[in-house]
């Protein structure tokens, strides 16, 4: 049986708010405070990730803050030719403060406010949960800029995003803010129903990690909102149930898997050995997941797996 639309109109509320939100000011006044040590630089503080987004649900706890240093920067500059390569070289000298000084920095005034609930990890900070304060993962990162055309810094062409290192200093290149934005246009042209649409998924693969459909981990938020910006705007239309059935059937019969994008648009969302791009058996998996969880019923954790797997697609 499906899952009913009264448990999907559920799954489909946002998370908290108050005290992301209070998190998040408290936050982004330490990385601030005029006493910092890169204090008279330039960097901004937003948001990413799933509160940023408003496709949080209550599962998900976590704030995710970028602070980005934009004196320096990195580029790709693969779509220029010799000439505007040149051009560029000879415009910009090496940086003398860069993302190692910055990071630790931004470590050491954390650490001063936070103490021992402050962890370096592989890519961000992370800051524990702490009474009204929810755990926080702070990305130290710098400007990204893909380039399109280059003259002179007044005459080019170029997006911007972030960049930042991991533990096995492998850089990492990303586009929170199209991401945001592009999210936020299709929500609005889906009658605003495509982040609501999300959070239902997001719900989704909970029960499904609960059921032992899917195995932890394999369809972090980030792909998901990915998965479903691909949805054509007319799939996501009248119920809740029909949203899902539509979105399942796309993928599994219509959709071309090659050529879905990140919801940033600058990457395919399903490629192997990409840090910012899904793996096709991991959403596969996500979405057959899905299926079975429809056709079984929600609680799939009563019944036999091979039996759910022998339902018929939706």
């Amino acid at each position: 049986m499906p899952i009913p639309e009264s448990q999907l109109e559920t799954w489909s509320h946002q998370g908290s708010i108050t005290q992301s939100s209070s998190t998040y000011s408290t936050i982004k006044n330490v990385l601030e405070a005029r006493t910092t040590p890169y204090t008279g630089k330039n960097f901004k503080v937003f948001l990413q990730g799933s509160y940023g987004n408003d496709t949080n649900i209550y599962a998900e706890s976590d704030v995710d803050i970028v602070i980005r240093l934009d004196d320096c920067f990195q580029s790709d500059l693969t779509r220029l030719n010799a000439e505007e390569k040149a051009a560029y070289k000879a415009a910009f000298p090496d940086a003398t403060y860069t993302h190692v000084d910055f990071k630790r920095d931004v470590l050491s005034v954390l650490t001063e406010h936070y103490g021992a609930a402050v962890k370096a990890g592989d890519k961000a900070i992370a800051i524990d949960a702490n009474g009204s304060r929810r755990k926080v993962d702070v990305i130290v990162a710098i400007q990204f800029r893909r380039y399109f055309k280059f003259r002179s810094p007044n005459d080019s062409e170029y997006v911007e995003g972030i960049c930042f290192w991991n533990g096995k200093g492998e850089r990492i290149v990303n586009y929170p803010k199209q991401h945001s934005a592009n999210l936020t246009m299709k929500h609005q042209n889906t009658a605003k129903l495509l982040k609501p649409v999300v959070r239902v998924f997001k719900n989704m693969r909970s029960r499904m990690v609960d059921d032992g459909l899917i195995k932890p981990g394999i369809a972090p938020s980030y792909y998901i909102e990915g998965l479903l910006y691909n949805v054509p705007s007319a799939k996501l239309t009248s119920s809740y149930q029909d949203c899902v059935v539509n979105t399942l059937n796309w993928y599994r019969q219509e959709a071309s898997k090659t050529d879905l994008v990140c919801a940033n648009e600058q990457y395919y969302l399903l490629r192997d050995g990409h840090h910012t791009c899904w793996t096709q058996v991991n959403c596969d998996a996500f979405v057959e997941g899905a299926v079975r969880l429809w056709n079984g019923n929600y609680s799939a954790r009563f019944m036999r797996i091979n039996h759910i797997e022998s339902y018929p697609p939706p």
